[in-house]
């Protein structure tokens, strides 16, 4: 209203109340029907026309008013202020609803709707997962679970939304429409209940509001998560097994997350996937007799593939190189020159174990000496 140039504002003020009117004239005989009336660019009206136009429509039968701020423009003090106006300077204002609709052009739209409540809107005009023109409008689930959660400080303020229902339908809107949820959306994104860091991992397992001022379950999650990574410490990983299934002691959880901590310094975050294959190793592993400490390969599509071999041994690291029928089967041969025992490849078979680029991988192979088949060996890349 306050950018129009190509109308006056009497001619403003009659069309807005000649819509209104004509709305309500359509809704004869049905008492409980609503009719809206927003004056468009409200943050950035002339106040006095503002209170004018709002105060003319609710006499011609609006029974809400919707104040937007249409384009992110005002801060929160601004609009509270614009709120608290209306409500002071409109004489007929209590004779309907004010609501408001905000935009999120500045990252504002919630700040903005939750002063309003506080100076008088009854209605706040929001979307799941913040949908809307532009950078969006006020996100539904924020606005539900700020009067939610802090009730000692909206004491005089409630809505009848069923907050377990909050993720479920933002995944719906979501698949509906084609557009991801950010990760670190408030409330329903996908790291809105992850931790993390060490230290915050160690406070959730001891007692969850330490780091969560929501229960996720309140509002449809299942329960928080523990992400484990390389800022993982030892109570989280020790949790984590037990959820698994595994109890290990000090000695034992020491030795996986030394084990842990190579596979995480390789992944933004380890899954349980991952956790299994390292506990599979650790139950079924033996006493090391020999170390692979490094490995090279040469190998091409003209030329015979060459595997060169770093062996730790008791008598420290041995070297040596073969070729084969493959960098695999040179590789065989090359630690059989170290460990002195002729090794011949039968089987090699390779799968993913985790999903990814930087998945774990199980090896299973068949190898044959001077005297038997020896097969099963697990391997973690």
């Amino acid at each position: 209203m306050g950018r129009i140039t190509r109308t006056t504002p009497e001619d403003t003020l009659r069309m807005a109340t000649d819509a209104v009117a004509y709305a309500k004239s359509l809704c004869e005989g049905h008492p409980d029907a609503n009719v809206e009336f927003s004056p468009m660019d409200a943050g950035r009206t002339e106040l006095a026309f503002l209170y004018e136009v709002v105060e003319a429509t609710i006499a011609a039968g609006a029974t809400v008013v919707n104040i937007p701020e249409t384009v992110g423009w005002t801060v929160p003090t601004e609009f509270g202020n614009l709120i608290k106006g209306i409500m002071e300077n409109v004489p007929n204002v209590d004779d309907a609803i004010i609501s408001v609709h905000c935009h999120n052009d500045l990252g504002l739209a919630v700040a903005n709707s939750l002063i309003a409540i506080e100076q008088g809107a009854r209605q706040v005009e929001c979307t799941i997962n913040g949908l809307g023109e532009r950078a969006g409008n006020t996100s539904l689930e924020e606005v539900v679970m700020a009067i939610r959660t802090r009730r000692d400080y909206f004491s005089e303020y409630y809505t009848e939304i069923n907050a377990k229902e909050i993720v479920p339908i933002s995944r719906r809107v979501s698949r509906t429409m084609g557009i991801s949820v950010q990760p670190n959306k408030a409330i329903v994104g996908a790291n809105a209940f992850a931790h993390s860091s060490g230290i915050h991992q160690d406070g959730i397992i001891k007692s969850r509001v330490t780091f969560e001022i929501i229960d996720p379950k309140e509002i449809g999650w299942k329960e928080s998560q523990l992400i484990l990574s390389p800022r993982s410490g030892r109570n989280a990983l020790r949790h984590r097994l037990s959820e698994l299934g595994y109890e290990v002691d000090a000695e034992q959880l020491d030795k996986v997350y030394e084990r842990f901590l190579k596979v995480a310094d390789k992944k933004k975050a380890v899954q349980d996937a991952d956790l299994e294959a390292i506990m599979s190793d650790e139950i079924r592993s033996i006493p090391a007799v020999y170390e692979l400490d490094y490995i090279q390969i040469v190998s091409g599509t003209r030329i015979a593939s060459t595997t060169t071999v770093g062996i730790r041994t008791e008598d420290g690291i041995v070297e040596r190189a073969s070729t084969g029928d493959g960098p695999v089967d040179a590789a065989f041969k090359a630690i059989g020159q170290v460990i002195d025992i002729q090794l011949n490849l039968i089987d090699y078979q390779i799968r993913s174990v985790t999903e990814g680029e930087d998945a774990i991988g199980e090896v299973s192979l068949k190898v044959q000496d001077n005297w038997e088949y020896h097969h099963g060996t697990r391997c973690q890349h």
